[in-house]
């Protein structure tokens, strides 16, 4: 019990007053728009506990994980019910990885911020980065064509580009807000065509525009303090080479 409570105390530090009027604006935005457009019950659920999970996963929080699941499980039956099969395979792969995130951040927490701590990738990461998502998303789009899928090769991208940006995420690199920000763009899209199409998914839509402006928030965000972190490492390492100095 004694755990729990201070789990609870720790998710519910920190948060800063723009940030929970951030994550609440959004929320009431996908209910209120989702009721509007006559969305069901499971995707405006599936909708903002995946803008919950986005904005406390940017927050640096454990509980993300928590939202990340129910999204990940409700997002599935939405895909598939939509003939989008990348994205339904996509949430079921997202399920696992969403557990060993948790674990991986939960040994990875900054004592003092309650968050997790944030770092940046090398260039070589980068490139090898980019051309994984390039070559699976061609594969993925010609297997994806053959069997019947609504948009393969758009699927295909949104797919391999977050199975990918997962495990960046689970790394804690703050690249994959570059990431989430252009998968986000590329899906809005993709719901566009299916809305346009009869689809009646308003709150997923919604959803998806949101984490636009979401991952753009977090990209700041995440910048400003791994440089924080990096000009303060580098004072602390001049203070030592005094201190050293002096003593010598």
């Amino acid at each position: 019990m004694q755990k729990i409570k201070k789990f609870i105390k720790d998710e519910l530090s920190g948060w800063k007053a723009w940030e929970v009027i951030w994550l609440g604006v959004a929320l009431i935005s996908i209910t209120v728009l989702g009721l509007i457009g006559h969305d069901t019950a499971m995707g405006i659920v599936s909708s903002t506990t995946g803008m919950a999970y986005s904005v406390v996963s940017g927050k640096g929080k454990l509980s993300a994980y928590f939202f990340g699941l129910i999204n990940a499980v409700l997002y599935a039956i939405i895909a598939y019910q939509a003939a989008y099969y990348a994205e339904t395979a996509l949430n079921i792969y997202y399920v696992p990885m969403l557990i060993v995130g948790f674990f991986t951040w939960a040994k990875n927490m900054n004592g003092t911020t309650k968050e997790v701590n944030k770092r940046r990738m090398t260039w070589r990461t980068r490139t090898v980065t980019a051309a994984v998502i390039a070559a699976g998303t061609v594969v993925c789009g010609f297997v994806l064509r053959a069997v019947g899928d609504a948009m393969p090769f758009v699927d295909a991208f949104t797919t391999v580009a977050s199975i990918v940006t997962m495990v960046v995420s689970v790394r804690m690199f703050v690249e994959q807000w570059w990431l989430w920000l252009i998968i986000d763009a590329v899906t809005v899209y993709l719901w566009v065509v299916a809305f346009l199409g009869g689809n009646d998914s308003v709150a997923t839509l919604v959803m998806w525009a949101l984490y636009i402006v979401n991952a753009i928030v977090m990209l700041v965000k995440w910048e400003r303090e791994i440089r924080a972190n990096e000009k303060g490492l580098c004072r602390n390492e001049q203070l030592s080479q005094i201190d050293g100095a002096t003593k010598s």
